[in-house]
């Protein structure tokens, strides 16, 4: 059993984010204590998720619980579930954004004028509440409740950057991520309208005796394509992710650093759980959805790298890779197993620490290179940052696929669970083809940046990275080398989590 502490501590997450939230605006923005309080906040919150991981497994077996709010029965109760991989996540979740605010502290005093610095860190605290609650929750409502939180906050966070390039692309994000909310709603009115519930397990029970006796089986199947083809677009699973390049490449650095690793997986990892603990495995296949998600899985991994390719400006370049990145954790819950969804869930967590210090190592570059963005301006960059430079060829290491890296652990993890799976040829091809494609375009821009050019190096005139900066920067590689050398415990533990969820 655990403590009362430990059972209060998926509310009390949310709860401390949201507070915060409330209380950064009323701060005065002096010493940046805005900025400070949301880390703080942020760091506490980590640390519970910490302490709740430990709870779960000390026993020796592995445990989820149920935490019930309010006083209203079920359909209409709020629920919150906690197991290990809930916890691995949150913790992943907060270490990846308190990292992703402290790496670029001097880059968000750049972009962001001293008016907006309170409202940009109202918005972190948001996306941090949301992840959590999306994490967390176990309930369709609630989900949706705080999918409509993280649209509006990763949207202004994008917005937070003044001009007409950021708007255009804040706007774009917000048209399309209301598609995608719209969607959702819909197909959550059809399944309480079909089951009687909202709460995941109850729904669940509906769900199975509707297919035992074959009824309803054409409104089940359209609620199932509304829910994934809505969490999809919020994903950026391509073709729906034409939105993403554009706020990723004209936001702040610690933006899109937090979009492109964290706020995406919350989407996902919704998907994950309305296939896993609402429909069932055996549903998912019966409807024939898990031939689709591994298809479109195969084909963001595919064309996310041949765009990424035909990009010049270094973050563009990036967020196309985090599309093709979005396809290879598809790939895995497309796999219908518990081992390809395990594998999908490492990936989540592989590219949560991976991707944002890609962007703040791209960040740390532009800058030296006199905030330029395109590839060939940052030729030599790497002498001038040699932190940036540092995590941009682990992070390049990493979505290749090289042994001892992040990226090799989840890459060959999702290679061993395709075994089991009928389409075992195209999902072999697909990661031998996609991992040749980052090849393509990151080794060019490792090549470039390491690249000893002193004309280019005399026009360098940025600042010498702050300590805040190198430090995020040796925790963001320490992370990266650790998840690739010691994945397998990590890997057994989303599996047990897996399990239970």
């Amino acid at each position: 059993m655990i403590g009362m502490f430990a059972y209060n501590i998926p509310f009390a997450s949310i709860f401390i984010m949201m507070i915060t939230a409330i209380i950064t605006p009323l701060i005065p923005n002096r010493k940046r204590l805005p900025e400070k309080l949301s880390c703080l906040s942020i760091a506490v919150v980590g640390l519970l998720s910490a302490y709740l991981l430990y709870e779960l497994t000390a026993s020796g077996r592995t445990i989820s619980f149920n935490f019930s709010m309010g006083h209203f029965p079920a359909p209409w109760g709020n629920e919150l579930r906690a197991g290990p991989l809930e916890a691995v996540l949150s913790l992943v979740f907060c270490t990846a954004m308190l990292l992703s605010l402290t790496g670029n502290f001097s880059s968000t005093a750049e972009d962001i004028a001293p008016a907006r610095r309170n409202i940009f860190c109202v918005l972190v605290n948001l996306l941090t509440a949301s992840l959590l609650a999306l994490t967390y929750t176990n309930d369709l409502f609630t989900a949706y409740v705080f999918i409509e939180i993280n649209t509006i906050a990763a949207c202004a966070i994008v917005a937070v950057k003044e001009g007409p390039e950021t708007a255009r692309a804040a706007l774009r994000y917000l048209v399309m991520s209301l598609v995608g909310s719209g969607l959702v709603m819909i197909a959550i009115c059809l399944l309480y309208d079909l089951t009687g519930h909202l709460l995941m397990q109850n729904m669940h029970n509906a769900i199975a005796e509707l297919v035992a006796t074959k009824r309803y089986m054409i409104p089940l199947t359209v609620s199932l394509a509304l829910i994934t083809a809505g969490l999809a677009i919020k994903s950026a699973l391509y073709p729906f992710a034409s939105w993403l390049p554009d706020a990723h490449g004209s936001s702040t650095n610690a933006s899109s650093a937090i979009l492109s690793g964290l706020v995406l997986k919350g989407h996902i990892f919704t998907i994950i759980k309305v296939f896993y603990r609402v429909f069932g495995l055996n549903v998912i296949h019966a409807l024939r959805m898990d031939t689709a998600i591994f298809i479109l899985g195969i084909l963001a991994m595919i064309m996310g790298s041949v765009h990424a390719l035909r990009q010049n400006n270094v973050k563009r370049m990036i967020a196309w890779s985090s599309v093709a990145q979005v396809g290879y954790i598809f790939l895995g819950v497309g796999l219908n197993t518990v081992a390809g969804i395990a594998a999908a869930c490492l990936h989540i967590i592989v590219h949560a620490c991976v991707k944002p210090m890609l962007f703040t190592a791209a960040g740390g570059l532009s800058n030296a290179a006199g905030h330029r963005k395109g590839l060939h301006a940052l030729m030599g960059t790497f002498y001038v940052n040699v932190w940036a430079g540092l995590g941009l060829i682990a992070g390049a290491f990493s979505m290749m696929g090289i042994p001892g890296f992040a990226g090799f652990a989840s890459k060959l993890s999702l290679t061993l669970a395709s075994f089991d799976h009928n389409s075992i040829v195209w999902a072999l091809t697909a990661l031998a083809a996609s991992s040749v494609l980052n090849a393509l375009y990151y080794v060019p821009a490792v090549i470039v940046v390491l690249t000893h050019n002193k004309d280019a190096r005399k026009n360098f005139t940025a600042p010498a990275p702050t300590m805040s900066y190198k430090i995020s920067m040796c925790i963001f590689l320490a992370l990266n080398f650790y998840l690739g050398l010691f994945c397998v415990p990590l890997l057994r533990l989303i599996t047990r989590g897996v399990n239970v969820l």
